[in-house]
C-alpha cells in the first residue's frame, strides 16, 4: 500500500504467552515480526494498534504454582511482570498487554458462551476420559503424552502432533502415559460440555475463501473442515484454574476457549481507559481491520475454533491470520530437555537485542517457514550490514561535517538521494506483505550505493566546501535509509534522528532537508565479538554437570530450631535453621507427608545456603534442604553425628 492511500484503522494480535515460566527467543521471534509490521503500518500514516495478554489458565499453571508452594494468581502476576519486562527488551511497543485471568476475559468467555448456547451450539454428552489414579486427577491433554493416531509419531502431546500438524481427542492417542507420574492413566466417565463446530462449516468455508491467510494453510484447514471436524469439547473437570461455566458444577472452561477471547479482552481493557467504545473497535460494523500473527502449531485453533466462535456470538472474524514458522537455534528444534534453546533474557545479556530484531527480519518472509538463528551468522550479518554498511555511512560522513562546525551543505546531489527515495513503494511493499528480508535487502542495496557514491567522490581529496557537499549528500541519504529500517531498529534509528538534529522521520518525510546543522556523532554500534551461550542448566546431552559448576552450590549443614505446619499447605513444613556464622534461616521444604514438626527438632539436615530467597504465598524461602524420595516416602539427607551447623559441605 502507498503512503498517499487513504488510512486504515488496523486491530493487530500476536498469540498470548503461556503464564508459567519466562519468555524464550522463540515467542521473542513472533514478537518482532509482530512489532514490525505495526511499527511499519503506523510509519506510513494508519492507525495500527497492538494487543496482547499472558495466557493464564489450564493445569499447567496450577500445579506449577502448587509446585512452588503458591496460589497460581501469585505466579501469574510474578510471570506477567516478567514478560512485560522482557518484551521491553526488545523494545516490543504494545498498544496493551493485559491478562486472561481478568473481568473482562470472564465478561467475554460468558458471553460468547451464552450467545452459542442460545444459537444451539452447546451441548452435552458423557464422554470417557483419562484418569491419573496416582495424582487422582483427570488429565488434561497437554500432560497425556503418546504416539499420534495419525502418522504414528512417537512422543506427542494427547491435543495434537508436532510433527504432521493434526488434532485429535486424547483418547485417539496410542500408548497414553501421564507426563505427571509417568503411569499409564485409565478411562473413567465424565459428563462434558461441547461447542458444535460442525454446525458453523459453511462459516468455516467462507472465512477461509474470503479472509487473508496463506494458500498452505487454507489448504490445511479446509482438509480439517472437509474431513475431521469434530464437535469441540470446551468443558474440563475440577481440580482446574480458570473460570467456572455459568450454571455448571464444578465444570471449567477449557484454556483455549478463553485464551483467544484474551484478545477482546486486552482491547476492552485499553478502550475502558481510553475512552473508546467496544463496538467500534470489534463489532460487526467496526471499521477497524483485524490481524492475528501466530505460529504454525496453533493454526488449528485460530482457522476454526475462533472464527466459529466469533461467528456465534455475532462478532467481526478476523480479516487475516498470518503464520509463521518455529526458530530454531544452529539448526536444532528448540527442546528443553536437550538444552537447545534460549531464553530471552539471556540473550538479551549477550547481544543488544535491537540486533536480534534485525537478524529475525533479514530472515523473514510470509512464508509458513522455521527460522534458524545461527549465533556465527548473526555476528557475520551484523557487521556486515549494520556496522559495515549502514552505520558506516554516518561514521565516515561525521568527520567532514565536523571540520565545518557541524554546518551541512545545503548543495545536495538529488541524483544520489533521488536514487535512495526511489525504492519507497518497493520498500513498503515488502513491508505491507510481511517480506521483510526483502525489504531488508531493498535497503542495504541502497546502502551499498551510498557507500559507493562515497568511495566515487573521495572527499578527503578534496577540499573543504566539496567535501562536505558529499558528506551532506551522504546523510541525507543516511537519513532515509534510517527511516526504512525504524520499524526493524527503532532505538539505533532513534539514536541516528538524534545525531541528524531531525525530528522528521516518518515515511512522508524522505525528501524533507536535513536541518542546517547536526550534532556530534557517537558511534551507533560497534562490531560484535563472538557469542558463546551460557546453558540454562549446566548440564551436557548425558545430564552429567561440570566441576566448576557443582562447585558454586554452597552446601551447609544446619540444625532445625524449630518445624511448624504451615496453614492452607498440604505439603509444606516451615524450619527454622541454624546455620552456624551464616546465622538463622527460614525455609519451606515439602516433606509434611513424611515427618511431624515435633519430630524434627534438633536434627540435622544439609541445606543449600547460597539458593536465592524466593517470596512465597507463606512467606520468604532462604535455601533448600535436601531430600531423596522413591514410591515410599521422603527421606532428608543428615550428616553424620558431631557435624556442627555452618560447616561446608565437601
Amino acid at each position: 500500500m502507498d503512503s498517499d492511500t487513504k488510512e486504515r484503522k488496523i486491530l493487530v494480535t500476536q498469540a498470548l504467552p503461556y503464564a508459567n515460566s519466562s519468555l524464550h527467543l522463540g515467542h521473542i521471534l513472533e514478537a518482532v515480526q509482530t512489532d514490525i509490521w505495526v511499527r511499519f503500518n503506523n510509519l506510513n500514516g494508519n492507525e495500527c494498534l497492538f494487543f496482547c495478554a499472558d495466557d493464564t489458565h489450564g493445569t499447567p499453571v496450577m500445579l506449577k504454582a502448587k509446585e512452588l508452594g503458591i496460589e497460581p494468581e501469585v505466579l501469574i502476576k510474578d510471570v506477567h511482570k516478567d514478560h512485560m519486562d522482557t518484551y521491553k527488551l526488545y523494545n516490543i511497543n504494545f498498544t496493551n498487554y493485559h491478562t486472561t485471568h481478568s473481568e473482562e476475559n470472564k465478561k467475554y468467555a460468558e458471553m460468547i458462551y451464552n450467545k452459542a448456547k442460545v444459537n444451539n451450539l452447546i451441548t452435552k454428552k458423557t464422554i470417557k476420559q483419562l484418569f491419573d489414579n496416582k495424582e487422582s486427577m483427570f488429565l488434561s491433554d497437554r500432560f497425556v503424552k503418546g504416539t499420534c493416531p495419525k502418522c504414528k509419531e512417537e512422543e506427542q502431546y494427547g491435543d495434537g502432533c508436532s510433527k504432521c500438524g493434526a488434532t485429535y481427542d486424547v483418547n485417539e492417542i496410542i500408548n497414553p502415559v501421564s507426563s505427571l507420574s509417568g503411569t499409564i492413566p485409565v478411562l473413567k466417565d465424565s459428563e462434558h460440555i461441547f461447542f458444535n463446530l460442525p454446525k458453523q462449516i459453511d462459516v468455516l468455508k467462507e472465512f477461509l475463501k474470503k479472509s487473508d491467510l496463506q494458500k498452505p494453510i487454507v489448504n490445511k484447514l479446509s482438509e480439517w473442515v472437509n474431513d475431521d471436524l469434530q464437535q469441540w469439547d470446551i468443558s474440563r473437570d475440577a481440580p482446574y484454574f480458570g473460570f467456572k461455566i455459568p450454571d455448571e458444577k464444578d465444570k471449567y472452561f477449557y484454556v483455549w476457549l478463553d485464551a483467544p477471547i484474551g484478545y477482546l479482552a486486552s482491547i476492552n481493557n485499553w478502550a475502558t481507559s481510553n475512552n473508546k467504545k467496544m463496538d467500534e473497535l470489534w463489532s460487526k460494523d467496526s471499521n477497524y481491520e483485524i490481524y492475528h500473527f501466530i505460529g504454525k502449531d496453533i493454526a488449528y485453533f485460530h482457522g476454526l475454533f475462533w472464527p466459529a466462535l466469533l461467528d456465534s456470538a455475532d462478532l467481526k472474524l478476523p480479516d487475516g491470520i498470518y503464520v509463521h514458522g518455529f526458530l530454531t537455534i544452529n539448526g536444532e528444534k528448540m527442546s528443553k530437555s536437550k538444552g537447545i534453546g534460549i531464553w530471552a533474557r539471556e540473550f538479551a545479556e549477550l547481544s543488544n537485542p535491537e540486533l536480534l530484531r534485525y537478524y529475525f527480519a533479514a530472515k523473514l518472509n510470509d512464508k509458513v517457514e522455521d527460522i534458524d538463528l545461527n549465533l556465527e551468522d548473526y555476528v557475520t550479518r551484523i557487521n556486515s550490514d549494520l556496522v559495515g554498511k549502514y552505520c558506516n555511512i554516518a561514521s565516515r560522513s561525521s568527520s567532514f561535517i565536523k571540520k565545518n562546525n557541524n554546518e551541512l551543505s545545503q548543495n545536495i546531489d538529488h541524483e544520489l538521494v533521488d536514487k535512495i527515495t526511489s525504492i519507497k513503494d518497493l520498500v513498503i511493499s515488502h513491508y505491507n506483505s510481511r517480506n521483510y528480508s526483502k525489504a531488508v535487502r531493498a535497503v542495504m542495496d541502497a546502502a551499498d550505493e551510498v557507500n559507493k557514491y562515497i568511495n566515487d567522490k573521495t572527499p578527503w581529496k578534496k577540499d573543504l566546501v566539496e567535501s562536505v557537499e558529499i558528506a551532506s549528500t551522504a546523510l541525507f541519504a543516511f537519513k532515509v535509509l534510517s527511516i526504512y529500517l525504524s520499524p526493524i531498529i527503532p532505538n539505533i534509528t532513534k539514536d541516528a534522528f538524534e545525531f541528524l538534529n531531525t525530528d522528521k522521520n516518518s515515511l512522508k518525510d524522505l525528501n524533507t532537508p536535513l536541518e542546517k546543522t547536526i550534532n556530534n556523532y557517537t558511534p551507533l554500534l560497534n562490531r560484535l565479538e563472538p557469542i558463546e551461550l551460557k546453558k540454562d542448566k549446566p548440564m551436557n546431552e548425558d545430564n552429567n554437570i561440570d566441576i566448576k559448576h557443582f562447585a558454586e552450590v554452597d552446601l551447609r549443614v544446619a540444625r532445625i530450631i524449630e518445624a511448624s505446619n504451615v496453614e492452607g499447605a498440604d505439603k509444606l513444613l516451615k524450619l527454622n535453621l541454624d546455620v552456624g556464622d551464616l546465622g538463622k534461616r527460614q525455609v519451606f521444604a515439602g516433606i509434611k507427608k513424611a515427618y511431624s514438626p515435633e519430630d524434627l527438632k534438633d536434627k540435622l539436615v544439609i541445606l543449600v545456603s547460597n539458593l536465592e530467597p524466593r517470596q512465597m504465598k507463606f512467606g520468604i524461602s532462604e535455601g533448600m534442604v535436601l531430600a531423596s524420595s522413591d514410591d515410599e516416602g521422603i527421606y532428608l539427607i543428615s550428616p553424620d553425628s558431631g557435624a556442627k551447623p555452618g560447616l561446608r559441605v565437601k
